[in-house]
């Protein structure tokens, strides 16, 4: 079987396209149509009924482009949405990142004491120290909201003082301990392109965890478990939607993403309008 329809994927704005390239660099065949909800930004500050609302418009939308998976790329999103995207969608399968970013702290960790930074919402809904300990009972898990990592990296702020200063007034309290965690998950799909900032804080011993290559591995394991891979050999295409802000999203989409966005390729849509 084979099945050459695209794959969504979606974030409140451009943090998912962490999510996107990892996806391209896996499934490199694949057509990947990419939504970014720039007009809403940010979802972690909003209620759970609002975000959930926000995910069903944008997921409708992707529907338009007979996609046949949808990749939730955004760590608030998956933490309170998964289960009404799955049932409103079902047949079609919707992958979150909370689930594969927790399996991958698990794995990394050695001491069992894991630290997750995510969103507000993220954080108080408690989505990754739930996954977490279904995974591993005994762990012991604590948690950051980061939001202005959300702020700085929406406007391609990625490293330098302010940054700096940022990842220090929320981290140093995580790891200032003796017995601090060996292991950091990045709860926001934003959050990995300031790695190397965060990485200067917390210092090598910490073992970042970035759920965007381990989501795509679980996107690559359900497409071939239900047939929907497809067999093309060619290169697959990528397509860029956005509800605002073109000239930001090929500004600071390019240093997500790894190599240019032209501002042609990226579409305008009006998700409460059609």
């Amino acid at each position: 079987m084979s099945d050459n329809r695209p794959i969504g994927v979606f974030d409140s704005g451009i943090g998912g396209i962490t999510v996107l390239k990892a996806l391209r660099a896996r499934l490199p065949h694949e057509d990947l149509v990419y939504l970014g909800d720039m007009a809403r930004l940010p979802y972690g500050t909003k209620s759970a009924e609002t975000v959930t609302a926000y995910s069903l418009q944008t997921t409708k939308h992707l529907l338009t482009h007979d996609v046949k998976m949808i990749v939730i790329a955004c760590n608030t999103a998956s933490s309170v949405a998964l289960g009404p995207l799955t049932k409103a969608l079902a047949p079609i399968p919707v992958i979150g990142v909370i689930e594969p970013g927790a399996r991958a702290g698990v794995a990394a960790t050695k001491t069992n004491h894991i630290a997750v930074i995510a969103t507000e919402a993220t954080v108080r809904v408690g989505a990754y120290a739930r996954a977490i300990h279904e995974l591993a009972p005994d762990a012991h898990v604590v948690q950051e909201p980061c939001g202005l990592f959300v702020t700085l990296a929406e406007e391609g702020w990625i490293s330098g003082d302010v940054v700096e200063a940022t990842a220090r007034r929320y981290l140093t309290p995580l790891f200032k301990r003796k017995a601090s965690p060996d292991t950091l998950v990045l709860g926001c799909t934003h959050f990995p392109v300031l790695a190397k900032t965060i990485r200067k804080v917390v210092g090598r011993g910490v073992k970042l965890v970035d759920s965007a290559e381990t989501t795509a591995k679980a996107v690559e394991t359900a497409l071939n478990e239900q047939g929907l891979a497809t067999k093309r050999r060619s290169k697959g295409r990528n397509r860029f939607l956005a509800t605002d802000s073109r000239e930001r999203f090929v500004r600071v989409g390019g240093i997500f993403f790894g190599e240019a966005i032209r501002a042609k390729d990226v579409e305008l849509v009006d998700l409460q309008f059609g």
